[in-house]
């Protein structure tokens, strides 16, 4: 088994619609794939959708199962991170209502950058970053986009510094994000189950401590992310460590987001027997 429990899709920021992301798990020889879109659920009944078409006309070897989740913008003592949420029940109201202000925060705050960045001089409009989003929740990458577009930065990479929206930039707007306690439990009482997304990509900023991430073990966070594009061995080793003392299923993902990222689709995976463990502790619905 195959498994791949972290991409995105035109729901957010990734490049690829949702169909498309299970073709490609198809291609990529994936068995498993999860749509985790940031702080929305917009892409799940395409992929469905996608899978039983393939399923009912024979045409998929490989692809079995899509994983509905979403990967959750969250912030502690002023530090970022993602928490990831499988298999719980999108009607959960709460949930529901707690993601929609997220999104409509990350909307606001996209407006507010492309002001900044035109008031420094970058000739982007708010109208060309909702194009290039195409309806999927608003974000940075797209701000990025419009910036690359211009010819304002030679890549997406270079609009996330300083100079303009990375940690502490020139256009930077700050955004609502949910409190870590708070995601795990809403996706608990959801029925679903928790996993922390790549906990220690230093290299993107401040990641959290060890005493945090037990912390959110005792409230009940689920697993926690070891293989990814931005974990080296020593921090694969750490992971590997946290999650034997903590008790936490450790996961392995590609982080995939089509052309905005190198990472192919299932260059990381996840052994299937933690698998097995994350879709044994949830109760909200059933995989794809």
């Amino acid at each position: 088994m195959r498994i791949d429990l972290h991409a995105h899709t035109t729901a957010s920021d990734g490049t690829y619609e949702p169909a498309v992301l299970v073709a490609m798990a198809e291609a990529a020889g994936l068995n498993v794939v999860a749509i985790t879109d940031h702080d929305g659920t917009a892409g799940w009944s395409e992929a469905l959708r996608a899978l039983r078409y393939g399923q009912d006309a024979g045409v998929w070897s490989h692809i079995r199962n899509v994983v509905p989740g979403v990967e959750i913008s969250c912030k502690i003592h002023g530090v970022g991170l993602h928490m990831l949420g499988y298999l719980f029940d999108p009607e959960n109201a709460e949930l529901d209502a707690a993601l929609d202000e997220i999104r409509t925060s990350r909307t606001h705050r996209a407006e507010a950058m492309v002001a900044k960045a035109r008031g420094l001089g970058a000739e982007i409009t708010w109208e060309r970053v909702l194009e290039i989003a195409n309806g999927g929740v608003v974000g940075r990458p797209h701000v990025a986009a419009a910036l690359v577009e211009a010819g304002i930065v030679p890549s997406v990479a270079e609009a996330f510094t300083p100079d303009w929206l990375g940690e502490g930039g020139r256009a930077r707007v700050e955004k609502l994000d949910m409190d870590p306690f708070r995601a795990i439990e809403l996706v608990r009482a959801a029925g679903g189950v928790t996993v922390m997304a790549h906990p220690l990509a230093w290299r993107r900023g401040p990641i959290v401590t060890d005493e945090d991430i037990a912390a959110f073990a005792a409230a009940g966070m689920t697993g926690i992310e070891m293989n990814h594009p931005d974990h080296g061995p020593k921090e694969r080793d750490r992971v590997r460590t946290l999650a034997k003392e903590l008790g936490l299923v450790p996961t392995g993902s590609s982080d995939w987001h089509g052309t905005r990222k190198s990472t192919p689709l299932g260059a990381e995976t996840t052994d299937p027997e933690a698998f097995e463990q994350l879709v044994a502790g949830a109760t909200g619905i059933q995989m794809f």
